[in-house]
């Protein structure tokens, strides 16, 4: 099972010397949901895969079936609604949390007591990414077992085209984008990646082939507030946590604060992806229990609060 992670494509384009470094020949299936409605400009993205790219429509095709199937799109709508007021009780949940790790760290101990405060707070902040992750798995369940979603015929049909594409082509590419809206369409249209079929993602792509889905923004408009675990990922690279763009949005130089990001997730790993960077994981880079292994060489986030190349001694 071949899967390359790469930083963003917008000015350094690294997509076309990745597939041929594959050696793969034939269609090339491209998934590019996340730029929505401009899913159909993918001229610059068809050429970078050597002509041979085939979109598969993700978008397209839910529009049309939520415009055509009411109940289908009372479920999805539902879902959504759902999922937005889980969100909403999570932020209020996780940003306590978040903030109580940092008082607790600052906070002076005379008697050697802050040390375990420290890891008892920064448990809970795991606490709360465990039980929106719970409920999202839920949710995301309840959604599939509807009548609407199981029932619909004009859904199956196009489920069955786009498995019966990934199933003709030589290797799949999962740009950018909405990561919700990817993510959406990803589950709408039930996509499976053959493990033998190679996967090229990056950016918003990168971020939902993997699990979870983890937003980040050190430098939002809004100010500063906590990273979230969004969404279930397909969870092709279990055990990694992507971070596209990440020495524009993430304040490195922040060690304490990197140091609490990356201890949040202490079986994942998580890897900066910015301009340039290519990261390959191998037919073997799994574990007994099925995560990924990060190669040799590959940046991660340490619980230091570092960047760290992997196997450095």
């Amino acid at each position: 099972m071949t899967t390359i992670l790469l930083g963003p494509q917008r000015f350094t384009t690294t997509v076309a010397p990745t597939l041929r470094s594959l050696g793969t020949e034939g269609p090339v299936a491209i998934i590019n949901a996340g730029w929505e409605e401009r899913e159909a400009d993918d001229a610059e993205l068809v050429a970078a895969v050597d002509g041979r790219g085939v979109n598969l429509r993700l978008y397209a095709r839910a529009v049309e079936l939520l415009s055509r199937d009411e109940d289908l799109r009372a479920a999805v709508l539902d879902h959504r609604s759902r999922h937005d007021e889980l969100r909403a009780f999570y932020g209020i949940r996780l940003q306590s949390a978040w903030d109580t790790v940092f008082a607790v760290r600052r906070r002076t101990s005379r008697h050697g007591i802050g040390e375990g405060a420290e890891r008892s707070a920064v448990q809970a902040l795991r606490d709360v990414d465990d039980w929106y992750a719970w409920e999202v798995a839920r949710l995301v369940e309840r959604t599939a077992a509807t009548e609407a979603v199981r029932g619909s015929d004009a859904l199956a049909e196009h489920r069955a085209e786009v498995a019966q594409t990934l199933a003709e082509s030589a290797a799949l590419v999962v740009a950018g984008g909405h990561v919700g809206i990817l993510m959406e369409t990803l589950r709408l249209l039930a996509v499976s990646m053959p493990p033998e079929l190679p996967v090229i993602a990056w950016s918003a792509g990168a971020m939902a082939v993997c699990d979870p889905v983890v937003l980040f923004h050190d430098f939002a408009p809004q100010g500063v507030t906590a990273p979230e675990v969004h969404d279930r990922g397909l969870g092709r690279l279990r055990g990694v946590v992507p971070l596209p763009h990440a020495r524009r949005r993430l304040a490195l130089d922040d060690r304490e604060r990197m140091a609490v990001f990356a201890s949040r997730f202490p079986a994942h790993r998580l890897v900066p992806l910015d301009a340039g960077t290519v990261v390959r994981f191998g037919p073997d880079s799994t574990t007994s229990d099925g995560r990924a292994v990060v190669p040799a060489g590959a940046r991660v986030l340490s619980t230091e609060g570092t960047l760290v190349a992997v196997g450095a001694s």
